[in-house]
């Protein structure tokens, strides 16, 4: 499987991105293409060899005539909908600017339609999220996978005056997404980088498992003194056939709760779509035996689950961090016995075999209805497959 890697030290933005992806092999000449299907008055791509902090790089500028128009969505979308890029590429870039159009939405107060964009539709920005869009195309990899975002901090000018970094399209666009501190003074992560990230990442965390085939630097405006200003892009081959994904970990420890109210908490947490909730014997202090209770859940999931946890039960405080893990490939599958047909889950292991998973709802249903135990259940549902398996690979 072909996969890439985003390296983002020093943040992301969209020449920073499109650079990254050019000085991985893909053709400029293909990028400009497609750029000047668009319509954009004398648009132009210019890659040049930079250096960052003594680290070489490749920093794309777009030379255009200048030009003072404010683009609503429907323009941008108009004119992408009109090039010759494929229906990929397309999808890709009108999914970017809906994300930013949603973002700005949301800090002002009004709808996509009537978002009005400032920076983020002049000329250079149109032609690093679509060009980006094309890139990431051509490249062709199957899983892309990022760190977590630095997004700097300090102060900086835009169109609605001066704000905080990040700025708000851009904290609006990073929700969900593992941030990282960084020491760096200036504004790191721009609402184009972001919304790229936000709309094409698969997986965020540290780098994955991969023979690294290639590898792109691509450089920021400014240049750093305390790091290079670079993104690097790692693409490469991965041998694994699992799926992989980023979930968060909450933990708290309780020990002047009843065991009615954690199990009352449990329950609340799985209705609120947590993936998992368990509870372990502790020992804490003052030799008082407690609970840890640990959940399981995705980044959409965090707030409603901490808000059940703080008021269910009568803890302080919640550890949090965010974990990575591999998962099987696995689809619905169901099985027939001489009790009739049995739901589960059908999993791919590392060595391309399948094993099959019985559902407890399912068992419980067919032992109660014909009064058996439930294991004699699990067990018939276990070698229906495991006979059906044996069958077709004959």
């Amino acid at each position: 499987m072909k996969i890439a890697y985003l390296d983002c030290l020093s943040g992301i933005s969209g020449d920073m991105t499109l650079g990254a992806l050019v000085d991985a092999g893909v053709q400029l000449e293909t990028i400009q293409q497609g750029i000047d299907s668009l319509g954009l008055p004398s648009c132009r791509l210019e890659s040049v060899e930079v250096k960052r902090k003594g680290f070489r790089a490749t920093k794309i500028n777009v030379i255009h005539e200048p030009e003072h128009a404010h683009r609503h969505l429907h323009h941008i979308t108009d004119m992408i909908d009109g090039s010759i890029l494929s229906a990929v590429q397309k999808d890709l870039a009108r999914r970017i600017f809906t994300r930013l159009a949603e973002a700005e939405a949301s800090v002002h107060g009004t709808t996509i339609e009537k978002v009005h964009f400032h920076e983020v539709g002049a000329v250079d920005s149109i032609a690093d999220i679509v060009g980006s869009a094309i890139a990431w195309d051509l490249l062709g990899v199957d899983q892309i996978f990022c760190s977590a975002i630095p997004t700097g901090h300090g102060q900086i000018s835009i169109a609605h005056g001066r704000v905080s970094v990040p700025a708000p399209a851009t904290a609006e666009l990073l929700k969900g997404i593992p941030l990282a501190s960084s020491p760096v003074a200036s504004e790191l992560t721009t609402p184009t980088g972001a919304a790229i990230v936000s709309t094409i990442v698969d997986h965020f965390g540290e780098l994955p498992p991969m023979r690294i085939e290639q590898i792109g630097y691509g450089a920021g405006d400014k240049d750093f003194k305390e790091q290079g200003n670079l993104l690097r892009l790692f693409v490469g081959e991965s041998d694994d056939c699992w799926q992989s994904d980023q979930i968060w970990v909450l933990e708290t420890n309780l020990d002047d709760v009843s065991g009615e109210a954690v199990g009352h908490c449990i329950t609340r947490l799985f209705e609120a779509g947590s993936l998992d909730v368990y509870s372990t014997p502790i020992q804490m202090k003052k030799n008082r035996p407690g609970v840890k209770l640990t959940v399981l859940c995705t980044a959409l999931q965090v707030p409603r689950a901490e808000k059940i946890i703080f008021r269910e039960t009568s803890t302080l405080g919640i550890r949090r961090w965010v974990a990575s893990r591999h998962k099987l490939p696995r689809t619905s599958g169901e099985v027939q016995t001489k009790w009739g047909n049995i739901a589960g889950k059908v999993a791919t292991l590392p060595e391309g075999s399948l094993s099959f998973s019985p559902e407890f709802e399912s068992c419980r249903a067919i032992a109660e209805q014909h009064d058996i135990p439930l294991r004699d259940v699990y067990d018939a549902a276990r070698a229906a497959f495991a006979e059906r398996s044996e069958g077709a690979g004959d």
